[in-house]
């Protein structure tokens, strides 16, 4: 009887024991799975919002997504890897060009350029015409036209016209940019919350001050806004100046010639070429300053006469005074004192 008590109150130690290890496991096993509410803070803290930590400290959780009203998942940070086109796609790029061309039909050309930048969707910035002396003409242009259309704009230039030079640059200006739109936003919190204190102020010094910084802070605003205008205008239209010459002939480029016969028969024929133009251009400056050399030829001719005139006025006056000497000679001598050697008649 003894022994079977034994054995019982031994089975039923063991069977406590059993229970004891298992609940001591379960409840260790739940301390280990919940965060304790300074991690959850320093989560948050972490992440860089400063509403959601707050939220935490008055016992909120975070706001839900639209879908399930779980807290919102960061959105994936964007490959690295990717091609040019890629890393390029948001870069904020400005396009500038500059064109020296010539043509032998200026009204036709000029035409043609202003109707291909209407029909790209662009605009003249600046433009300007002259008139040279030698009865030929020039235009200078601005022309903005979208960023995507700037290499077909210059290709076309060079057909309708004979492109002597075309120098082109592209700028990223990304980095000026983004940091002016990140100022920008700064500047925009700063001013929500300088309001908020605003409307919350009692002393007049404080109200004072607080506008004082809300005037400072919408001039900040202004002036960043300005710039990203200035950017996004440049970004968006690209900028090209045009310089177009009229000219009788077309400038060439051509290759060396092989042999010394070619070469001299080119320099043969080029020195006609030139001294064509030469009377050519000699021609047109007489008929377009006749009046000019006209009027420059009667001052000469007025000035070589009074110079005759001058010197016949000299002459004459220096053969008086040789005369005027020569009589005043021969005068003393023949009225002079005799010599005292000289027998008295």
């Amino acid at each position: 009887m003894k022994r079977g008590l034994a054995l019982f109150l031994a089975a039923l130690l063991t069977a406590l024991t059993l229970t004891a290890c298992g609940g001591g496991g379960g409840y260790s096993g739940g301390t280990d799975s919940a965060p304790s509410a300074s991690e959850s803070q320093t989560a948050y803290d972490d992440s860089g919002d400063e509403w959601k930590a707050a939220d935490m400290e008055f016992g909120f959780d975070a706001p839900a997504d639209a879908a399930g009203g779980s807290p919102a998942e960061p959105e994936a940070a964007p490959d690295e890897g990717g091609t040019q086109e890629d890393r390029l796609a948001n870069a904020k790029m400005v396009y500038t060009a500059s064109i020296q061309a010539e043509t032998q039909d200026y009204d036709a050309c000029t035409a043609a350029l202003e109707e291909l930048v209407d029909r790209l969707g662009g605009y003249l910035e600046y433009a300007s015409s002259d008139s040279h002396g030698d009865g030929s003409r020039s235009a200078s242009y601005t022309v903005r036209v979208p960023a995507k259309e700037f290499r077909g704009f210059l290709r076309t230039v060079g057909e309708i016209s004979h492109v002597t030079s075309q120098d082109q640059n592209a700028e990223n200006i990304s980095e000026r940019y983004y940091d002016t739109e990140s100022r920008l936003e700064t500047q925009k919190t700063k001013m929500e919350r300088l309001q908020t204190l605003l409307s919350k102020a009692e002393t007049m010094e404080d109200i004072i001050d607080l506008e004082n910084a809300i005037s400072e802070t919408e001039y900040q605003i202004e002036q960043l806004t300005g710039s990203l205008r200035h950017y996004d205008s440049l970004v968006d239209f690209a900028t090209i100046d045009v310089r177009l010459r009229e000219v009788l002939r077309l400038t060439t480029v051509e290759e060396a010639p092989p042999t010394f016969g070619s070469r001299l028969g080119n320099a043969f024929t080029d020195g006609l070429r030139s001294f064509g133009d030469f009377l050519q251009g000699l021609a047109i400056f007489l008929a377009y300053n006749w009046i000019w050399l006209l009027f420059l030829g009667l001052v000469l001719l007025v000035v070589v006469k009074l110079s005759k005139r001058a010197q016949v006025r000299r002459a004459e006056t220096f053969r008086q005074a040789r005369e005027q000497k020569a009589g005043g000679f021969f005068k003393r001598k023949k009225d002079g004192p005799k010599n005292p050697d000289d027998k008295q008649p």
